[in-house]
């Protein structure tokens, strides 16, 4: 899939296909590309997430951006005002969830990330991260809190999922779920607050690496200098 969308994005880039233009049909670049049809659509999904296409139902897929826009869509949020959200929600709940939790939340929160970690199937580990990110907040004993990320739980189960089509994150994330978790274990809030707070950092990261390669520097003058 993300074979597919590199060579899509790049015809897009390149001007093969212009702003107003529609894409071939699903069945001509399934052809083109020899790839199946779950594939195919995958890669178009995430190229009307980046900000490149949309889809008109009956009509089919037009383009509308010949670079990505610095802020993709998941769902109903902007990739912006979901990171915001997070950093100002999530960071402080996992700090009173290290204070508050009970032995059925490490239970829990053990159990889901013990799956998530066997878990190949990216549908199924999404599905789970999901729930993770809940569990904390019902460990942090505010029913606001959790009411929350309910919200935006569709938002995040999209991101999450283009996150681990491009990006290869699920591993990463296994560990930064890991490290949170063990904060809640000993009761640090300093360490879940930390743990949480490069999680999210690290989502960010990644994101803004799929989204603008292209706006990756090189090192100054100046900076080779003092290497």
């Amino acid at each position: 899939m993300e074979a597919v969308l590199n060579h899509l994005r790049g015809a897009i880039e390149r001007g093969d296909y212009a702003v107003g233009d529609k894409l071939p049909s699903e069945a001509e670049l399934c052809r083109r590309l020899e790839v199946s049809r779950p594939v195919l659509r995958e890669a178009l999904r995430a190229l009307q997430t980046m900000g490149l296409t949309v889809s008109r139902t009956g009509k089919g897929t037009f383009v509308i951006s010949d670079g990505a826009v610095a802020d993709p869509t998941f769902g109903d949020y902007a990739a912006s005002d979901l990171l915001e959200v997070r950093r100002h929600v999530e960071i402080p709940v996992a700090g009173y969830a290290a204070q508050r939790r009970t032995p059925e939340d490490l239970d829990h929160l053990t159990h889901l990330l013990e799956r998530m970690e066997r878990e190949t199937d990216t549908t199924a580990w999404v599905a789970m991260d999901t729930l993770f990110h809940l569990a904390v907040a019902q460990a942090a004993r505010n029913p606001v809190f959790r009411r929350v990320i309910e919200e935006i739980r569709d938002a995040l189960a999209r991101q999450s999922a283009f996150l681990n089509e491009l990006g290869g994150r699920r591993e990463q994330s296994n560990r930064e779920h890991r490290a949170i978790v063990e904060a809640l274990v000993d009761s640090s809030e300093h360490d879940a607050v930390e743990a949480m707070a490069h999680h999210l950092a690290r989502v960010e990261t990644t994101l803004t690496t799929i989204v603008r390669p292209q706006h990756r520097t090189a090192p100054s003058t100046e900076d080779e200098d003092h290497a």
